[in-house]
């Protein structure tokens, strides 16, 4: 058979009216959400006139998706998934409204500013990975794949939009506007996960209806166990430690030319253009089984990508590296993304989706520093050159150690989905408290 390059898969949005109405709500608190942060970046400049308050800006937001993400696996492996989403996005939508009104009474402290931020944030980070495992539970297994990069391109999206339309809702309306627009999209958001049905996780009865003692082993444990697993995010965590470029832009922009803000803002949207594009011509890779193979060689090109950056003179050649790498970048996190879902039991999806938000969250920070602190020792090309291809050995060695991560096929919606083993030792007792039906 002739192969052929597909556009995007569309196929999850037409056949799962649950995943549709999904999809709408999570794009549009995204768009919210990337208003909303340009508003608070600009407020607290306004308020502060100085870097070291916007960058508590990174505190007040990163921090709680570290302390919480942990945290909201735990309990999305405890109770019903959609109602964990449900509380959290009316968390969010609190701490909206919060921003919006705070900005309406001309608020002049930036500690409150920082404090709903931070409030928002975390009910962000306790809701993600019940959030992450919806697609897997919504969709045909061969369908998962394309529902991420559905997800994955809406976000793109926004990265894109979003920052603009708040420029100019903020010169025409000020802030209570954008930060008004953020909570009608959560309140969108929230309308599409109610819709939703009932999500407890699976894996947690016996054949005749009792309930199993909850699985003791943490989303770390499930992760080390499975070849799969661990192989998929020590991949994810060698490209983004190794090959993180964002905290190198200013240096090199200053470097090659001359600090021009407009190149610094088009080093922004080549990685995100790359990204769209990737994600719009997506239905090849989603309908590509060997979603292992193919997260290994889209990571091993945004190393060499990246390389290629630190060596590029020619400004068209800079930005080309820079798409190529949002492009491997978009390909390897769909990849990963589905994979992670469909290899994990149902029963410890939540926590192990929350070691995946905590690797994702944490890998390109430390990754930017990394690249900061070399780069402050020798040069901006030296830390990029070395660090691509530091992770493209890091990424070979693991390819090299992990059989199953090359040899893993997507499975096919006929397969059965991996199950929680029964616990050891003898059989619960017959008045165990029974379980609610799926």
């Amino acid at each position: 058979m002739r192969a052929r390059v597909r556009f995007l898969d569309t196929r999850p949005l037409r056949s799962s009216r649950p995943f549709r109405d999904l999809w709408i709500g999570t794009s549009m608190s995204q768009l919210g959400g990337q208003t909303a942060n340009v508003a608070v970046l600009a407020q607290v400049w306004e308020l502060t006139g100085s870097p070291i308050g916007t960058g508590a800006i990174g505190l007040a937001s990163g921090l709680p998706l570290l302390l919480f993400g942990l945290l909201g696996g735990t309990l999305a492996d405890a109770v019903d998934r959609r109602a964990v989403v449900r509380a959290t996005t009316a968390g969010q939508f609190v701490a909206a409204a919060g921003l919006c009104a705070q900005a309406l009474a001309d608020n002049r402290s930036v500690l409150l500013l920082l404090t709903l931020v931070a409030a928002g944030s975390s009910c962000s980070a306790l809701g993600a990975p019940a959030r992450r495992t919806f697609p897997v539970r919504l969709l045909p297994a061969d369908q998962v794949a394309a529902g991420l990069a559905l997800t994955n391109l809406s976000f793109q999206a926004a990265m894109l939009a979003g920052p603009a339309a708040a420029g100019l809702i903020i010169a025409h309306w000020d802030f209570p506007a954008a930060y008004a627009v953020q909570a009608m999209a959560v309140a969108i958001s929230m309308v599409a996960v109610i819709r939703l049905p009932a999500m407890k996780p699976r894996g947690t009865t016996t054949d005749d209806g009792t309930r199993r003692p909850r699985a003791q082993r943490g989303g770390w444990s499930v992760v080390l166990r499975r070849p799969t697993l661990w192989g998929s995010l020590a991949t994810d965590l060698s490209a983004t430690l190794l090959a993180m470029p964002i905290a190198l832009f200013p240096l090199v922009n200053e470097a090659r030319f001359d600090g021009d803000p407009q190149t610094l803002g088009l080093f922004l949207s080549a990685v995100a253009v790359g990204g769209i594009t990737a994600g719009l011509l997506s239905g090849t890779v989603t309908r590509w089984r060997r979603s292992g193979l193919v997260q290994l060689t889209a990571a091993c090109v945004w190393g060499l990508a990246l390389a290629g950056f630190g060596l590029a003179g020619p400004l068209w050649l800079t930005l080309g590296c820079l798409a190529v790498a949002g492009a491997a970048d978009t390909v390897s996190v769909i990849t990963r993304s589905a994979l992670v879902q469909l290899e994990t039991p149902d029963a410890y999806r939540g926590r192990v989706s929350s070691v995946e938000h905590v690797i994702g969250v944490a890998g390109p920070e430390l990754g930017n520093f990394r690249g900061g602190l070399v780069a402050s020792a020798t040069s901006a090309s030296f830390s990029l050159v070395t660090g691509g291809l530091s992770a493209v050995l890091a990424i070979a060695a693991v390819a090299a150690a992990n059989g199953p991560l090359r040899a893993y096929r997507t499975p096919t919606p006929t397969d059965a989905p991996p199950i929680d083993p029964p616990p050891a030792g003898p059989p619960p007792p017959t008045e165990a408290v029974k379980a609610v039906g799926q």
